[in-house]
């Protein structure tokens, strides 16, 4: 283990994301001393040093505060989202952020260096808002005078699994390939311990240092390799390198990708969308033989970063659900929807007479069967919103074990019809708890 320098203290934006948990943690395993702050950190990310904050709401006045107060020598910016939608901007986070940032830097009176998390790629390929604000970010970065190193890793691959690192997981796992022209592109990887790393090798410089400063560096393997030779490492972990496997057809990667739309303006955070796939289009490539040189890294390929090692039973049931889950909650969705849907509109009749017909009160066949109704709507309502929908399975669960609770009571013949509607009640519930297991992002 390196030893770090105990004097300088580094800030990392961003800390509960899939490159700033693993750069936090590993920082203070070199004995550096970090904070690590976030909006929100899960309970198993709960770290002594990490701070919940609104970090992107700040003013430059708040932030040049915060640098003071805690002494910063170096900024580790891992912010960043994927595409806007609610709750996300990408010209907010990637650009608005970073000018106040800068601002913040300059009126602190300390000397910080900016150790910056970019993209690779030419300026001239950025045709989406993520990658064009990324590159803005970068100008303002440049033009600051203030002491930085930008840094664009390739496809990082790290132990955890986030977005489109769970992806290509679970295409793996599911022996899924890609159409040709996507599964030919450049795309070349790095491990999160090499960018960890680098950011050590930041550290342990003085911001005036010549050798880490005023740098654009590519974080990278120098090796060719495209994107279905880095799912082949995963597949060669997971044992499905010989398995059967299907190609997926090119418009169902744009299908996918606008539903992930969809569901992103409904509160999710889908790893497919239009931004991801016009990225994957683009392909991952660089030229890392500066940073390798300067830093005297020598990259970790995805061989053995990934490849050589033996996946657990947790890495496989994590990448075979990884897809699921969006079929297991728009299913439930629809099902608790369509159920009332149907029962109230289209055949409140026939609904209200499976009642009659098995001896329910008269005077509850009316109110029963429409109150019913809007209470499954409601919780496929509840289900399909990200911010509801651990209120929408725990209801759901809760009532399928009222009706059949109720029945047994009221109406104990209906366990026995012939269509077991009753009798497919429990599975229902089982797989509304399975979704909520599975629920957490990170």
């Amino acid at each position: 283990m390196s030893q770090g320098n105990l004097s300088r203290k580094i800030l990392v934006l961003g800390a509960s994301g899939l490159i700033g948990r693993f750069v936090t943690d590993d920082l203070r395993a070199r004995n550096f001393d970090v904070v690590g702050i976030a909006r929100r950190f899960p309970a198993s990310q709960s770290t002594p040093g990490d701070l919940e904050m609104p970090i992107l709401s700040m003013d430059s006045a708040s932030l040049a505060r915060l640098l003071r107060d805690r002494g910063i020598d170096l900024v580790v910016n891992c912010l960043g989202v994927l595409q806007d939608g609610p709750g996300s901007d990408t010209r907010a986070v990637h650009r608005d952020f970073v000018a106040r940032l800068l601002q913040a830097i300059r009126q602190s009176g300390r000397a910080v260096r900016v150790a910056h998390i970019s993209i690779p790629g030419n300026a001239a390929d950025d045709h989406t808002a993520f990658s064009q604000t990324k590159r803005e970010a970068e100008q303002l970065i440049a033009a600051s005078g203030v002491a930085y190193a930008i840094l664009r890793p390739g496809f990082v691959i790290a132990p955890s699994a986030y977005g489109g690192s769970g992806m290509l997981r679970a295409l793996a796992a599911l022996s899924i390939d890609l159409p040709a022209r996507e599964d030919s592109m450049p795309f070349q990887p790095v491990s999160v311990a090499d960018i960890a790393a680098t950011i050590a090798w930041l550290a342990n410089r003085d911001s005036d240092d010549e050798a880490g400063n005023a740098v654009a560096w590519d974080l990278m393997q120098p090796q060719s390799v495209t994107l279905g030779g880095v799912i082949a490492q995963f597949r060669r972990s997971f044992g499905t390198a010989t398995a059967f496997r299907i190609t997926l057809p090119a418009f169902m990667l744009d299908l996918g990708a606008k539903l992930g739309d969809l569901a992103s303006w409904l509160g999710w955070t889908p790893p497919m969308r239009t931004t991801a796939i016009a990225e994957l289009r683009r392909g991952v490539q660089g030229n890392p033989s500066a940073w390798m040189a300067a830093t005297g890294i020598v990259p970790k390929t995805v061989e053995e970063t990934f490849g050589r090692r033996t996946a657990t039973i947790q890495d496989k049931w994590f990448a075979r659900l990884f897809l699921i889950k969006a079929l297991m909650i728009a299913s439930l969705a629809a099902f608790w929807i369509a159920s009332g849907f149907i029962a109230l509109v289209l055949s409140y009749d026939a609904a209200a007479a499976i009642l009659t017909l098995h001896h329910f009160p008269p005077a509850l066949v009316g109110p029963v069967t429409i109150g019913s109704s809007l209470i499954d709507m409601a919780i496929g309502i509840l289900i399909v919103f990200r911010r509801t929908c651990v209120a929408g399975l725990v209801a759901g669960m809760g009532v399928s074990l009222g009706y059949m609770a109720g029945a047994a009571i009221l109406t104990p013949d209906l366990w026995i019809e012939p269509l077991g509607a009753l009798v497919k009640t429990g599975p229902a519930i089982v797989l509304m708890l399975v979704a909520l297991l599975t629920l957490d992002n990170r």
